[in-house]
């Protein structure tokens, strides 16, 4: 029996990622609702078509703090990138001690 479910098992992991490589990944053509043609992925993200329009949400994008690796003004992150950077505008940035004897 348990020769079998283990049988049973490593020939579903087997064929996992033969059932991942099938999955179709092209981008499926869509209109917002003030008739803008976009792209949307598999994976969530979205582009528009127009190569333009584009650029103009790239850029625009681009200026965000959260959309940056890490920002000089980031605080966090230890080692260089391991545990949780606090970008401006979060909640938690620039909290300081949460002791109020140290306050």
């Amino acid at each position: 029996m348990r020769a079998a479910f283990l049988l049973l098992l490593l020939l579903g992991l087997a064929a996992g990622p033969l059932a991942a490589a099938e999955l179709d990944r092209t981008p499926l053509e869509a209109t917002t609702a003030d008739g803008q043609k976009v792209r949307l992925f598999p994976n969530g993200r979205w582009e528009f078509v127009d190569a333009a329009k584009a650029a103009e949400a790239q850029n625009l994008a681009a200026h965000y703090p959260e959309n940056k690796t890490r920002p000089v003004d980031a605080q966090g992150g230890l080692f260089g990138g391991f545990g949780r950077s606090i970008m401006p505008g979060d909640p938690d940035y620039n909290r300081g001690s949460l002791n109020p004897k140290l306050r």
